[in-house]
């Protein structure tokens, strides 16, 4: 391809945006949605060589169910295409999977009162992948819509160190420890993390298709109220009633 031509192309952000329009972001709930997740991952970990075959074809761990956890589908016309977990971690709950392989470095940080944003289990279908080079943008967008909801401190990425330098430069991630072990894989992760407070704003200055709203962070993130913490409903209509009987 040519100079010229490359110039004309669109834009990364051009081209993240026209695929948004495409993409719609689920919650992994229903058995269904989370086996399909659990497949994309064994699929998708098994090509790189980080896991190993399995007779079950499926990849999950202990930290799938974890009240500060969130598991999202990346759906592009309705079909599975990437998926990202993320994990919150605070005081009230430091569970989560870079917090185990990396407490040295992250258990001061939230015992200092921190919020920080565990990006995790971060796959992508191989055809979709080549079909849609935006498409890790619009996965890692998660990430960031996450920092903002929750207001954390740090975001984390837990990366081979053949992709670092691919996050250092788009994501301005900094390293934080050289590759450890990490739960399931046969290959370590290094630690890296960023200023959630700072970049979200350059961020969004920068590639405006990390912008988001309120209503759209809300949807994906807010959990709802547990029945047993619901108020009590009032019936003031009766309240009123018996009032002016008595009266």
């Amino acid at each position: 391809m040519s100079a010229a031509a490359l110039a004309s192309g669109p834009s990364l952000a051009e081209r993240v945006t026209d695929l948004l329009e495409r993409v719609d972001y689920r919650l992994a709930v229903t058995p269904e949605e989370k086996e399909a997740v659990y497949r994309l991952r064994y699929q998708a970990y098994l090509r790189e060589g980080a896991i190993g075959p399995s007779f079950v074809k499926k990849l999950a761990d202990r930290f799938e169910d974890s009240p500060n956890g969130y598991t999202f589908g990346v759906y592009i016309d309705g079909e599975l295409a990437s998926s990202l977990r993320i994990h919150v971690a605070s005081q009230e709950n430091s569970d989560t999977p870079a917090v185990d392989a990396f407490a040295d470095i992250l258990m001061p940080e939230i015992e200092a009162g921190k919020t920080i944003i565990d990006n995790n289990r971060f796959v992508a279908d191989h055809n979709f992948s080549r079909a849609f080079p935006a498409l890790p943008y619009v996965t890692v967008r998660l990430g960031y819509m996450a920092s903002k909801f929750f207001d954390a401190t740090l975001g984390l990425a837990t990366v081979r160190k053949e992709h670092q330098a691919f996050y250092k430069r788009f994501f301005g991630f900094t390293s934080l420890a050289e590759p450890r072990f990490y739960p399931t894989l046969t290959k370590p992760l290094g630690l890296m993390s960023i200023y959630q407070p700072e970049v979200r704003d350059h961020a969004a200055k920068r590639y405006p298709f990390f912008w988001s709203s309120y209503t759209e962070r809300r949807m994906l993130f807010e959990r709802p109220v547990p029945m047993h913490r619901m108020p009590m409903p009032q019936r003031p209509h009766l309240v009123h009633e018996d009032a002016r009987l008595n009266a």
